[in-house]
């Protein structure tokens, strides 16, 4: 019962499986499909729901307020989509209870800022990999630099791109807490060993899959250009058809795992 001091708490990584509050105490009954998108695009998930292609299955709860998980019927399979909220804590939090409720595939769609300027806005990132510049993964796998993405995960993405001969990218990415701590010195890091792409849950993400053995895979569309002098919004949250496109191969691909 008793654990080892480090020098910094975000080293102190417990092996111990079961928590004081498991998620499968909180949420006991498992009724939802396991097929499911996490979506950060709430306009994507507004549109659904005003055209009645999603039903309300039930809804998760925080001091920000309900956040619903909906249903989706695509080719008669079911699929729970919901917002997974932003940063790590929340996005490993709501994969948590995601799973407690029944689910065991997962697509995210979302976006991220790019490090390398020739990736156009719309162009479609597969993260094989995260550097965890965040702090929800440390709870869940032990200190190391990356987590890496399944490979059985990335290639159903893969040939879902290439069945519709959608060009995209395979790299890694930059998992950070820290939105507006995003210096020129780190970036410059950060491309040295590979990234190229910045965002904020992919490395959480990974690590609660991998501990709590589901399959999770993420589309990101490449979005704000981060990789200069100065930033370049690049208008990147304004486009709906990218956003609508990605959510449906998100789709897609989370019915082949």
């Amino acid at each position: 019962m008793n654990m080892e001091k480090r020098e910094y708490p975000i080293l102190e990584f417990d092996t111990a499986k079961e928590a004081i509050i498991e998620p499968d105490k909180v949420h006991k009954t498992r009724n939802l499909s396991e097929y499911c998108v996490p979506c950060f695009f709430q306009d994507v998930i507004g549109k659904l729901k005003e055209e009645g292609e999603l039903e309300l299955k039930t809804n998760m709860k925080s001091e920000m307020g309900l956040l619903p998980i909906y249903e989706i019927n695509y080719r008669g399979q079911k699929i729970n989509v919901y917002h997974p909220g932003i940063g790590a804590s929340f996005a490993a939090g709501t994969l948590e209870e995601l799973i407690a409720l029944g689910g065991r595939k997962f697509i995210a769609c979302g976006g991220a800022g790019v490090l390398d300027k020739e990736i156009e806005v719309g162009h479609l990132i597969i993260p094989d990999s995260a550097v965890r510049d965040e702090g929800a993964s440390y709870h869940y796998l032990p200190p190391s630099r990356e987590v890496k993405a399944e490979q059985e995960v990335i290639d159903v993405i893969s040939e879902t791109f290439e069945e519709k001969q959608i060009e995209y990218t395979i790299g890694k990415t930059w998992s950070t807490a820290g939105l507006y701590r995003e210096t020129a010195a780190k970036i410059n890091l950060r491309k040295s060993e590979g990234c190229i792409a910045v965002e904020m849950e992919t490395a959480a993400f990974l690590s609660v899959a991998k501990f709590r053995d589901v399959k999770f895979g993420q589309i990101l569309y490449g979005g704000d250009d981060v990789s200069g002098i100065e930033w370049d919004s690049r208008d990147w949250a304004n486009r709906k058809k990218i956003r609508e496109k990605i959510f449906w191969l998100a789709v897609e691909s989370c019915i082949k795992l």
